[in-house]
């Protein structure tokens, strides 16, 4: 129970409908029992039938007797109406009382969902990039969904067994001891028993419910992967190799899901069966108290008494079943905090300020970068005047795209520092840093919405003017109008609908409306066609006008004018110069040329 008080410091729960809750589930446990308790007049009138006085014998409802005796003694039936009365009222009461709590409770439950699904959300936003190569994408997608929809069956919906299950059990349980001291305390020797054999069934509920979210997780993995890969799939025709591992973990989850559903299934039945059986124990002790000639229990209290206890039954069915779904939950809960309690490798100062404008230059001082204890890049000394371009190159995991993404801070160095305008970048806001520098990468992303609207992801203020004029800039407005929407058209996902140069220029678009000083250029062309690299190249060629950039390049035939170009391998910077420079030294960068040809 203790771990799983851990769930409440994310929820809060105004005090003042905790207190309305609480008051309203008291007051329908309240006419409840009132109700109940009225059956034991009704009953002695009814055994008392040809008894003169038909004298009301009991300790159920204490001095409300003295108040129907008089009405009794002169007429049974006018008693008899208004205990009907007083039974129909108490049971309006406690239904108006229910609903009330439920109308204060199920707004809170789901704020608590909510709240979770929107925390989660958010610390994913904030994580950085690095946390995202370690972790499978189906695997955090599943603890967005069937992790939280497991909080929101499994806990959630039983947080009332924690109040209104109790509150039910505790009253009907002292109504019970005020009936029959004798019969309650032999009672409370049975419930303990039965509470045990119920628990024993749940046990085992947690580990399970862990095991199946992380199989879980794979299957969405590949899924989505799936869904990625479809054309390489059916090219290879790898079919069969991607059903049969998709089968194997369905499979698993089809065993895991059984065993769980079973002993959850379980839980309910079984209470109930052992409630019966403890009910026909209570019945014939009852009954021995009744006939005892010490007359330890009135006959007209033995029915309520196996009435209150029946009521007792399904709030105890209630709460077996909510200490079942808790072991399931806490699963579900600790894969959250692995996500929730992740540290945020790349934090702002508290007395950060805010970068305004790029005047002088972006400098690396002695930078160094490791990656779970893996040295990335060495003592990287690098200064990039504003308006010029410089370039990298080197071979695939020389350490281009790390030293390109340390610069809006998607990673922090491990050593060293990076200095824009002589101040480090650590002591910029995070959100005015990368304002002052857009990014475009090999792979155009884009977003399943309209052009427009991924043109102005960064800009949501633009007016369809600016985004217009970025898009022309782009190279991308002729083919965007050719379009049956124009810039309202629907890419769809990951801009499927769009072909490669054209989702590109797209990002281009998006780049130019952003307006940056610093531009960082991730091997932009290196997967399109000849036309569609002509047309992006020119377009990237416009985006570059009086801005400094940071250029990945592969295709060495587009950075013969850089600046200068920066030669990494195994992360260290081995050779640096202009291409002319860099022929003349005949080394690495030579090398490169020659095997494409350049001339």
């Amino acid at each position: 129970m203790r771990n799983f008080f851990r769930i409440f410091k994310y929820i809060h729960i105004p005090k003042d409908k905790l207190a309305l809750y609480t008051l309203y589930t008291l007051l329908a446990t309240f006419f409840s029992l009132l109700s109940i308790g009225m059956l034991s007049p009704f009953m002695n009138l009814i055994f008392n039938a040809g008894n003169a006085t038909g004298t009301i014998q009991s300790n159920s409802i204490g001095q409300l007797k003295n108040y129907l005796q008089p009405i009794v003694d002169r007429d049974k039936l006018a008693g008899l109406a208004i205990i009907c009365v007083i039974i129909v009222l108490a049971t309006l009461l406690k239904n108006l009382f229910l609903y009330l709590s439920y109308y204060i409770s199920t707004p809170v439950r789901n704020e608590i969902v909510s709240s979770f699904r929107l925390r989660l959300y958010d610390k994913i936003l904030k994580l950085p990039v690095s946390f995202f190569t370690t972790q499978k994408k189906g695997d955090v997608m599943s603890r967005m969904t069937s992790d939280i929809g497991e909080i929101q069956s499994s806990i959630v919906q039983t947080l009332e067994g924690f109040i209104k299950d109790p509150v039910t059990i505790i009253g009907f349980l002292a109504y019970m001891v005020y009936l029959s001291p004798k019969l309650s305390l032999f009672l409370l020797i049975l419930l303990p028993l039965t509470a045990l054999i119920i628990g024993r069934i749940s046990k085992k509920l947690k580990k399970q419910s862990t095991q199946f979210s992380v199989i879980s997780g794979e299957n969405l993995s590949h899924v989505e992967e799936t869904l990625g890969g479809i054309k390489v799939i059916k090219a290879f025709t790898a079919e069969n190799r991607m059903m049969n591992k998709f089968k194997q973990t369905n499979d698993q989850l089809f065993v895991i899901l059984n065993k769980m559903t079973k002993r959850r299934d379980l839980a309910s039945p079984l209470t109930e069966v052992l409630g019966v059986f403890v009910l026909c124990i209570i019945l014939y002790v009852g009954g021995t108290l009744v006939f005892s000639p010490g007359r330890d229990l009135a006959s007209g209290d033995l029915m309520p008494f196996i009435i209150s206890f029946a009521m007792m039954i399904n709030p105890a069915k209630n709460f077996s079943t909510t200490m079942s779904n808790i072991q399931r939950g806490l699963g579900a809960i600790e894969r959250l905090e692995e996500v929730l309690n992740a540290p945020v490798l790349v934090e702002e100062k508290p007395d950060a300020v805010v970068f305004n404008g790029f005047h002088k230059n972006v400098e690396f001082r002695n930078v160094c970068f490791r990656y779970h204890d893996k040295e990335i890049l060495k003592n990287i000394n690098l200064t990039i005047q504003k308006g010029k371009m410089v370039a990298l190159v080197g071979s695939s995991g020389a350490g281009k795209s790390t030293l390109a993404d340390l610069i809006p801070r998607f990673h922090d160095v491990s050593s060293g520092g990076i200095f824009i305008d002589g101040v480090n970048i650590k002591d910029y806001t995070i959100e005015s840093l990368r304002k002052q520098m857009s990014i475009v990468t090999q792979e155009p992303i884009l977003f399943n919405e309209s052009i427009a609207n991924n043109i102005a992801l960064g800009n949501i203020k633009a007016s369809i003017e600016e985004v217009t004029s970025a898009a022309k800039i782009a190279n991308a407005h002729n083919f965007i109008v050719n379009k049956d929407e124009g810039y309202n058209t629907n890419i769809g996902d990951r801009g499927m609908k769009l072909s490669g140069g054209e989702r590109q220029r797209v990002t281009i678009a998006r780049a130019v409306l952003q307006n940056p000083p610093i531009l960082i250029l991730d091997e932009a062309t290196s997967s399109l066609d000849t036309e569609s690299e002509r047309l992006v190249q020119d377009a990237i060629v416009n985006l570059m006008l009086d801005r400094t950039s940071l250029v990945i390049a592969h295709r060495l035939s587009t950075i013969r004018n850089a600046d200068e170009i920066i030669v990494l391998q195994k992360g260290e910077i081995i050779e640096r110069g202009t291409h002319e420079a860099l022929i003349e030294q005949n080394g690495f960068y030579r090398k490169l040329v020659e095997m494409q040809e350049i001339k």
